[in-house]
Order: C-alpha cells, then sequence, then structure tokens
C-alpha cells in the first residue's frame, strides 16, 4: 500500500507546536501534500526532518498561503505554479505544485498539492478565485487527457453539495457553496472523470467534514464543511482502497482547523 495524506496545516509553525510531529510519526504516511504551509522553504525543510524528498511554493505575499508535496519516495519530476510560462500573480503564488513520485513496484504516480483561494462573495477576491479556478481546469484537463495515475488534493474551498455543509441553508450566497464555484467541480467529475473519494468511500453524507470554523461550538457541534479533497483520475481511483479522515477527538487536540484526509493506494 502507498499511503497518501493531504491536509491544510494553518501554519506549518503552529501545527508543529501542537502535535503535528507525532501524529506524522504514528500514521507514517509514504507522500503528504500540503496547504497553507505559510513559511520559507528553510523552514519547511527544518520542521519536516531529512527524510523527506520536499518541493514547496512559498507564497509572494508574506505569512499566506504556500503549497509543498513531502515524500519518503524519490522524485522523478517535479512542476511549480500554474504559470504556463509566463509570471503568476502574486496571489495566485504557493498554490499549486505536483510531482511525479516514482514508486517500489516500478512507474510512478503524480501527485498535486493545491490550495483554492477562499474568495470573498461580491468582492475583487471572488474574481480572483474565478480566474484562478479557470487556470486549475486547465491543467487538470492536461492531466486528464494525459491519463495513468494522478491526484489532485488539498484544500478547494469550496463544498461541492448539501451533504457536504452542515449548514448549507444558511450559506448558499456565502463564498465556498456559490453555484457558480459547485459547478466547476461538476466539471472536473462529469467532463474530466476525476473521482472524489472522499464521497466515493464517505457514504451519501452528510459529511464527513474536514474544516470546521473556529467561531462558536462549530468544532463540538460537528458543525463543519467538506472542502478537503483527493481527487483521482481513473486509473488512480481503481487503486484506491481506504479513505479517512481524521479528527480529532477533542477541540484542544487539534494541530489545525483542517482534518487530515488520508487515502491508502495499491501501487
Amino acid at each position: 500500500m502507498t499511503t497518501i495524506t493531504s491536509v491544510n496545516l494553518n501554519g506549518i509553525r503552529a501545527a508543529s507546536r501542537r502535535g503535528l510531529d507525532e501524529w506524522l510519526e504514528h500514521e507514517a504516511p509514504a507522500v503528504l501534500l500540503l496547504q497553507e504551509v505559510r513559511a520559507t522553504d528553510e523552514i519547511v525543510a527544518d520542521l519536516l526532518g531529512e527524510e523527506w524528498h520536499i518541493v514547496h511554493q512559498a507564497c509572494d505575499i508574506k505569512g499566506r498561503a504556500g503549497v509543498a508535496i513531502a515524500s519518503r519516495l524519490p522524485f522523478e519530476a517535479i512542476r511549480v505554479g500554474l504559470g504556463n510560462g509566463e509570471p503568476e500573480v502574486d496571489v495566485d503564488t504557493g498554490r499549486w505544485v505536483e510531482a511525479d513520485v516514482a514508486l517500489p513496484s516500478g512507474g510512478h504516480v503524480t501527485v498535486v498539492s493545491a490550495y483554492i483561494h477562499s474568495g470573498t462573495a461580491g468582492t475583487p477576491k471572488m474574481d480572483q478565485k474565478y480566474a484562478h479556478l479557470e487556470k486549475v481546469t486547465a491543467r487538470m484537463r492536461e492531466l486528464a487527457a494525459a491519463g495513468g495515475r494522478t491526484v489532485v488534493a488539498g484544500d478547494l474551498n469550496i463544498a461541492h453539495r448539501e451533504v457536504d455543509i452542515k449548514n448549507w441553508k444558511g450559506n448558499l450566497k456565502s463564498a465556498g457553496f456559490l453555484p457558480e464555484e459547485r459547478a466547476y467541480l461538476d466539471l472536473w467529475f462529469d467532463e474530466l472523470g476525476f473521482a472524489d473519494l472522499g464521497r466515493r468511500f464517505g457514504g451519501d453524507g452528510p459529511g464527513p467534514y474536514t474544516w470546521w470554523s473556529n467561531r462558536g461550538k462549530a468544532f463540538d457541534n460537528d458543525s463543519g464543511w467538506r472542502i478537503d479533497y483527493q481527487l483521482a483520475t481513473p486509473e488512480l481511483a481503481d487503486a484506491a482502497r481506504s479513505v479517512a479522515i481524521w479528527r480529532a477527538p477533542s477541540w484542544d487536540t487539534r494541530w489545525s482547523d483542517h482534518a487530515p484526509v488520508t487515502v491508502e493506494y495499491e501501487l
């Protein structure tokens, strides 16, 4: 089995202080797909340790975003960003990295760590999110056309269906649950053929959720959103054997406001 875990850290330094290191030692994934790292290359390498092969893109805006792939297996190739040969807009940096990870059984699996803008409905931030989603869709179309084993994973900041958000009625006009955003997921699933492994293995819902607001008693009441995904091409989806969403036993034992999404693949 090859275990791939994706998680939004909400800052790698804070997560490390709160228990990330112990969690990684216990779970021992082969590949880590990290979002909202919010640190430099040097800090990421120092905190994760020498046993990992790492590719990381920090955001050009200090203290924001940042994505990384850390693998116990070697990389065959890495690709950073969605600039398509042109310089990326600063708000789009720290949001997309890819790696071809060599497998002990031969061949490779392509893994992507993605962090989509959160957006704010009715503001320029929403325009930035849609522009970024267009770039993401173009790249996912290329990955789908190439075939093979690929997973696009991370904090996509979109809940797909009503079963993916506890208070869906109260968020119909909120960023993260707008019809225009959810339509991108429809396209990725229905047209491009990516499989939503969290839903495939998670049943009909509601949930399981992957993010809870720090306001009120959202975590205690499990009033969450499912916005963290592992989306696999058909060939890789066929190799998925289990999906686990690790929800901390209590609010004060969390090391992030997101839950890790872990998939075991028979590769």
